[in-house]
């Protein structure tokens, strides 16, 4: 018997972390789903925490500042 249980083969992998686009000086919780190459924005809003500014992109390093994993 094992401790730990077998990953499933139809499990989706995803990795968290956060990133700022100096663009728009705007910060992002992001979901990457790298199986698709695609990231689901989540935009961190300190003056309307109740805020749900969401956004679905293909993901590209190149345009935003990486911060952070978590």
């Amino acid at each position: 018997m094992a401790l730990v249980p077998a990953v499933e083969e139809d499990m989706v992998k995803f990795s968290l972390f956060i990133d700022f686009d100096h663009k728009k000086n705007v910060m992002y919780n992001n979901l990457y789903l790298p199986e698709f190459d695609v990231v689901v924005k989540q935009k961190i809003n300190k003056r309307k925490p109740n805020s749900q500014s969401i956004k679905i992109e293909k993901f590209n390093l190149a345009k935003y500042t990486y911060l952070l994993d978590y």
